[in-house]
């Protein structure tokens, strides 16, 4: 794919900088350590949460309290500013979300507000607590920003056997499809609904909808972006790669040796290429319906 003419995106570059924090992270228990690498690959709200660790407002009260790491804050055109490749392409790609959700948002009469990435290095502090490197790229949807480690796209190529531009994309563009749902008001009502589901089970099938709507949108932005970035099949196949490894049937697998559906968070690895194909292919947010008669969108 081409990404360098993309426009650029809102990132605040806190690597390099200090953590901010005097030590630790999110506790996790429970999970092992290759599960929990590969859980860490992708998505999210609030990690703690997904991965069963901590309590997000705790964390929350903590991370404010806690003095902010060194930052630099930059807006359109810091390609001049960010000199490595992994950063410009972060900031590309985001740029090209914003192009594409800004489009979208406008032609149904509202206006979306762009949000900020923020790269780190180990750990730093986020609106949803610690953002730490093992628990991977996710959004905060307290400060409405998207959290990544620059390690993160060594660790899909050592992790899941594979990688490529496409691939890291659609990860980052997943994330900001957890940016658009927030903005609708989606991520609130799914809230509400897990907050009163009558079981775990249920609540869970509520996280699996509002992932597969996040891969959808980011199928969205794939289809809008490809006139400017000339994606191939090979480009597509990697990201359908990628959301097959990150299927919960086979992180299951990899990490437990057998396959508990209720316990899923996340989808399949058919409903996750599922619903990524669907965006890609329509280019349009109102066949991301994984909700169902309550879904609300544009």
């Amino acid at each position: 794919m081409d990404w360098k003419d993309l426009p650029s995106g809102n990132v605040e570059d806190r690597r390099g900088g200090g953590s901010g924090l005097p030590g630790g992270g999110v506790a996790i228990g429970g999970v092992g350590a290759l599960v929990l690498a590969l859980l860490g690959m992708f998505f999210g709200f609030d990690p703690s949460v997904i991965l069963g660790g901590g309590n997000s407002s705790q964390n929350q009260s903590q991370s404010q309290s806690q003095s902010q790491p060194q930052s630099q804050s930059q807006g359109q055109g810091n390609e001049g500013q960010i000199s490595d490749v992994d950063g410009q392409f972060v900031s590309k790609i985001l740029g090209s979300t914003n192009q594409t959700w800004s489009k979208i948002f406008s032609a149904s009469g509202k206006t979306y507000t762009q949000p900020t990435l923020v790269l780190y290095t180990g750990k730093t502090a986020s609106g949803c607590g610690t953002a730490n490197s093992a628990v991977g790229p996710f959004y905060c949807p307290n400060d409405s920003k998207v959290y990544l480690d620059t390690s993160f796209f060594n660790q899909m190529k050592q992790q899941l056997g594979g990688g490529g531009d496409f691939a890291y994309a659609y990860v980052i563009a997943h994330e900001v499809g957890h940016h658009v749902q927030n903005e609708l008001g989606i991520a609130a009502q799914a809230d509400r609904a897990q907050q009163t589901a009558p079981s775990e089970a249920a609540a869970n099938q509520i996280s699996v909808r509002l992932e597969l709507q996040a891969d959808c949108f980011a199928g969205v932005w794939g289809k809008d972006s490809a006139q400017f970035t000339h994606i191939t099949q090979a480009d597509v196949q990697e990201a359908v790669n990628t959301a097959q490894a990150i299927g919960d049937d086979n992180l299951q697998k990899q990490g437990r040796g057998y396959v508990v559906p209720d316990s899923f968070t996340h989808g399949s690895a058919a409903q996750r290429i599922k619903w990524f194909t669907t965006g890609l292919e329509t280019g349009d947010p109102k066949y991301c319906n994984t909700f169902g008669s309550a879904y609300s969108s544009l």
